[in-house]
């Protein structure tokens, strides 16, 4: 169990870049550290602070034994959270970006605070890549149109991240799913 160097392949390899030593990503592991619950990794309890925060698209199983106890928002905001489930560092587990990508949907990071930390984090091309994605849903959705302003000219990256069905869901029509039309999870 270290900060770096984990055996599993991380986002970084799978899009061909190279990860930064990331501010963010020491905080997390202290806050981890501090208060682990029954997480073995910082992405399971990354994903147990999400789903504490109300992001349920993807929960961890088994189910966590007990109940996590998340950090308040003063010691980690929903954008250090959303960037934090983002960072190129991290595991690649998909679902983890399907749960950043319904903190957005649901408008909880703020959005300078999402900007200034994606920069900082280096994270901007996923998350352009994820609201070209969000954005084939939800045209008009107030934020994720503004970061696809924001970070559009983000170089592309070599491997698609995720399909836009997996940050949706369908919506039924007649008590029968339909997909002929989709929802962000939000």
């Amino acid at each position: 169990m270290s900060l770096f160097g984990e055996k599993e392949p991380t986002l970084a390899k799978r899009l061909g870049c190279t990860a930064h030593i990331s501010p963010l990503r020491i905080k997390l592991w202290r806050l981890w550290k501090s208060n682990p619950g029954d997480a073995a990794t910082l992405e399971d309890w990354l994903v147990d602070v999400a789903n504490a925060r109300g992001a349920r698209i993807v929960t961890r199983y088994p189910a966590p034994r007990a109940v996590v106890r998340a950090p308040l928002e003063s010691q980690l905001s929903n954008g250090e959270l959303t960037v934090g489930l983002l960072l190129l560092q991290n595991r690649d587990r998909p679902q983890m970006l399907r749960l950043a990508a319904q903190l957005v949907s649901a408008c909880k990071p703020a959005l300078d605070e999402l900007r200034s930390r994606a920069i900082q984090e280096r994270v901007e091309p996923v998350l352009a890549e994820l609201a070209r994605q969000a954005l084939r849903v939800d045209p008009a959705h107030p934020l994720w149109r503004k970061i696809a302003d924001l970070f559009g000219n983000a170089r592309p990256l070599r491997e698609p991240l995720l399909h836009y069905t997996r940050l949706a869901e369908p919506v039924p029509v007649n008590g029968r799913v339909n997909a002929q039309r989709w929802r962000l999870v939000a």
